[in-house]
């Protein structure tokens, strides 16, 4: 018998689940395929928390491309470690950060890593960071359903709901059919689709239109019956915002397009008070 193995885990599950219980609502933000502008999406969503005065954190589980360092102008830069736990980095006063991108030499350097050394990475990023209490934990996954997607639903399903980012066109939303479906069969529960660079913003004029078509997020979530959190228009600030590492909330939050992302985060925040009542009156 291995009882000191079967310990060991236990305690491990315990010290997990009391960095949880510290965290209110847990976003996890995935998409169907690549180049959809899923971390865009994370990035000012977590900071449009933030900007409400709540405590929030965010966290990229991309292993293998992290883009979180980049686009909050945090490159080159290293988490601390304290009494052996990671120490994420903090900006803007209420933002805390941890990313793979802290824990490598140089942006160039590749993380060659199987599914399990992913997965246990992930988990150290929840179980040993120094999150303290937070409103919420915004998570950037990579795209698609693969290690790092099943990894953190498997880990927090039970304390999260998903964020799903699309973009309009049909090529992007079959993806997204099979995200919806991966959550259902994890028990991990949707907050909303979020229909990204659905229109163009003209920067001279300031007016929308629909180069890229518009709508298929909304169909899509009527179709599952899931809630649809809103459009975020293909914006030229957001583009040149996260290339210049100055997330566009911080830059343009009196814009229309930033309240594109107020009016989402409004409704995710209801839905993570919900899902939290729900659980306590089980």
């Amino acid at each position: 018998m291995d009882c000191g193995h079967g310990t060991e885990e236990q305690l491990d599950d315990k010290a997990l689940e009391e960095k949880l219980e510290r965290i209110k609502h847990i976003f996890v933000v995935l998409s169907g395929k690549g180049g959809v502008g899923k971390s865009t999406v994370a990035v000012n969503l977590a900071l449009s928390l933030s900007l409400r005065g709540l405590r929030t954190g965010i966290v990229d589980v991309d292993i293998h491309g992290p883009s979180l360092p980049k686009m909050l102008g945090l490159s080159g830069q290293r988490v601390g470690i304290k009494n052996e736990e990671i120490v994420p980095i903090e900006i803007y006063n209420q933002l805390k950060v941890v990313s793979m991108g802290f824990l490598v030499d140089g942006t160039e350097t590749p993380v060659i890593w199987r599914g399990p050394m992913k997965a246990k990475v992930i988990r150290e990023f929840f179980q040993h960071v120094v999150w303290g209490d937070l409103d919420c934990l915004v998570v950037d996954c990579p795209p698609g359903t693969g290690d790092e997607p099943l990894s953190v639903a498997q880990l927090l399903a039970k304390k999260s709901s998903a964020i799903i980012v699309t973009t309009p066109q049909q090529v992007a939303t079959v993806d997204v059919e099979k995200c919806i479906v991966f959550c259902r069969q994890l028990s991990l529960p949707i907050a909303g689709i979020v229909e990204n660079m659905s229109g163009f913003v003209c920067p001279h004029c300031g007016e929308e239109v629909d180069i890229f078509s518009s709508g298929g997020g909304e169909k899509l979530s009527e179709r599952f019956r899931v809630p649809f959190l809103g459009k975020i228009p293909l914006d030229p600030d957001i583009v040149k915002s996260g290339d210049e590492g100055q997330p566009y909330m911080h830059l343009y939050a009196n814009t229309k397009t930033a309240q594109k992302f107020d009016d989402i985060v409004e409704q995710i925040v209801i839905f993570g008070n919900n899902q939290k009542a729900q659980v306590s009156g089980m």
